[in-house]
């Protein structure tokens, strides 16, 4: 089929194509009442060849609408409509036409022509129209209905196009069998190949597979302070040896009493009871305590109203809105957030400021955590000069290590800066040696092209054990992994932009599993998370690669995110990564998205 077909809704969409004469419009006429007798909430879309109007000539809405108003919608107490004069040189688009449908009011959207779409479509023929098959050249035919005269393949549904009922059949059972398809992600781990000996023109999922095989995680611990943990990985679960919260208290500023008491008369209140303090009698029938937030509850009380829907005069207290009051309202039972021997944090995870918290809560001063992984970043090339010294002639200022260095803070790792080293052999050599035998992880930029005579090459093939890829991507093409000693290597590009991307996509990850993160919701953090957005823009692309675009993302009046790119993509455009917010993420297989297409992105938030 030469356009595909994308269904934008959570609900099926089944057409009905047939050459002119053979009776969609007759049929559907008679087919959609059936449907809604037996439930089914439909919605319809037609495709209309010539220029047509809805509205009546002489009528405010068609004067209005001819007079020059794109959009013309008329309303009235039973129905609306939307006329939109958007001019195309083609067939509208079918998926366009589908987000304006209300999809949570309707089960199920039928289409009638749209012939050379590939959707799922019912074909109607007549053997007496002397009309050719649809379905010899369009492998989305589900069903045919026609006439008795009709020879049909056995392997394809046959349906009688006289028979209303049975044809509703088929829908019914359609719209209750379909599946709405698995999303395909742009990069996809488990679907990738394993690379073989050498190969180059590896895919993103290939490289950062190959990468996730080498690095096993670090088994050494140890014990750190609370005010230290911020970003460290929990090396066993912590288990809670308190409840949270610790005593039933009140989630609310009122008056607590037995809900036996509600419609009784007004209540003598006997105490008022503080967060920090209690009440160590038990409250009886008819008595009443005012209670502050977050104050334990007296025994004989099992709920609280607020305090502005009660009346107090002297130490009486009427419940008002005694109609809507339910047992238990506004109590924070002991143990309900986590019991004490509960697990309160699962070993892998990553503390943050809520964990940080948690553990406070529980009265943890210390945890037990995994060896923050040490990562040593070097540059080279006599190209590169120090920030803060005098720019020489044709140089650069090295801007790489900087940035490095910050995202592997971000992920908790402890650094170590090795400058920029010499562009010769024995500097090199030394530097890469040094760097082995102190860190787990070390990254250098630039020199890696395949191809190319940095001393870089030659050192590392001497010292270690090194892949030297041209991965499909863009950008970051060039990029160098493997081993010194027990440290992994990684080669990074030279351009500014493209080290950042390619630490997002291949980094990132390593480190994540080298410090033990692990994940309770069935994805491993190292692995790529996507968020789906909407293209506010037409985005440019080449099949075969992935594309990482820099991008704003931002929630839209639709409540949907959309996001559109910061503009000229050069790779070594640092102000594209600061204007930015996220990776506009584009698959291997795309050659673009158009405006108002589905896309992935990767937020910074996390690294960044």
């Amino acid at each position: 089929m030469s356009c595909v077909f994308n269904n934008p809704l959570p609900i099926p969409v089944l057409g009905f194509c047939a050459y002119s004469g053979t009776g969609k419009t007759t049929l559907l006429k008679q087919l959609i009442p059936e449907l809604n007798r037996r439930g089914l909430r439909l919605a319809v879309i037609k495709h209309a060849h010539h220029n047509f109007d809805v509205d009546i000539p002489g009528k405010d809405s068609y004067e209005m609408r001819k007079a020059g108003a794109k959009q013309m919608l008329v309303a009235s107490h039973v129905r609306w409509a939307l006329m939109t004069e958007d001019a195309l040189d083609s067939d509208p688009s079918l998926p366009h036409l589908l987000k304006q449908i209300e999809a949570d009011k309707v089960d199920i959207v039928l289409v009638e022509g749209f012939k050379k779409l590939a959707l799922p479509k019912i074909e109607l023929h007549r053997a007496s129209h002397g009309k050719p098959f649809i379905h010899t050249h369009d492998d989305n035919i589900v069903a045919i209905a026609c006439c008795d005269e009709t020879q049909t393949p056995a392997d394809l549904i046959r349906l009688d196009l006289n028979n209303v009922g049975q044809i509703a059949d088929f829908v019914v059972q359609y719209q209750q069998s379909w599946q709405a398809p698995k999303v395909a992600l742009p990069i996809d781990l488990a679907s990738a190949e394993v690379p073989q000996r050498g190969q180059q023109g590896l895919s993103v999922a290939q490289g950062i597979n190959h990468i996730l095989n080498q690095v096993s995680a670090i088994t050494t611990t140890e014990m750190v302070d609370l005010d230290l943990l911020d970003n460290r990985v929990l090396a066993r679960d912590c288990i809670s040896p308190v409840n949270v919260p610790q005593h039933t208290n009140s989630a609310m500023d009122g008056y607590g009493f037995a809900y036996s008491d509600v419609g009784a008369a007004p209540l003598h209140v006997v105490a008022e009871v503080l967060a920090g303090h209690g009440y160590d009698k038990v409250v009886q029938p008819g008595e009443a305590v005012r209670i502050m937030t977050g104050a334990p509850v007296p025994q004989g009380v099992d709920t609280i109203q607020p305090r502005e829907l009660c009346d107090t005069q002297d130490n009486q207290v009427t419940l008002l809105d005694t109609a809507n009051i339910k047992q238990g309202q506004h109590v924070r039972l002991a143990g309900e957030d986590i019991a004490v021997n509960d697990v309160a944090l699962s070993k892998g995870t990553r503390l943050g400021a809520a964990e940080l918290g948690l553990l406070a809560s529980l009265g943890c001063y210390q945890a037990e955590v995994v060896h923050a992984p040490t990562v040593a970043v070097f540059s080279t090339g006599d190209e590169v000069s120090q920030p803060g010294e005098t720019l020489k002639p044709n140089c650069i200022y090295d801007s790489n290590r900087y940035t490095i260095k910050a995202m592997a803070r971000k992920l908790g790792c402890n650094i170590i800066d090795l400058g920029i080293i010499e562009d010769n052999e024995t500097a090199l050599t030394a530097a890469l040696l040094q760097a082995s035998a102190k860190a787990d992880i070390v990254i250098s930029s630039g020199g890696v092209s395949v191809g190319n005579a940095d001393y870089i090459k030659t050192v590392l093939a001497k010292i270690g054990q090194i892949n030297f890829w041209r991965i499909n991507m863009r950008p970051g093409r060039p990029l160098a992994v493997g081993q010194i000693n027990n440290s992994l290597f990684f080669g990074l590009p030279g351009n500014p932009v493209a080290v950042m991307v390619s630490f997002l996509q291949f980094v990132q990850p390593a480190v994540r599993k080298m410090a033990g993160e692990q994940s309770s919701t069935g994805t491993q953090p190292w692995q790529p998370h996507y968020i789906p957005a909407i293209a506010d823009e037409f985005l440019r692309s080449k099949t075969g690669r992935s594309e990482f675009l820099r991008g704003i993302y931002h929630i839209a009046a639709d409540g949907q995110v959309h996001v559109r790119s910061t503009g000229a993509q050069g790779s070594g455009m640092l102000s594209s990564m600061v204007t930015g917010n996220c990776l506009i993420v584009i698959g291997e297989k795309d050659d673009h998205i158009a405006q108002g297409q589905s896309v992935f992105i990767q937020p910074f938030a996390a690294v960044l």
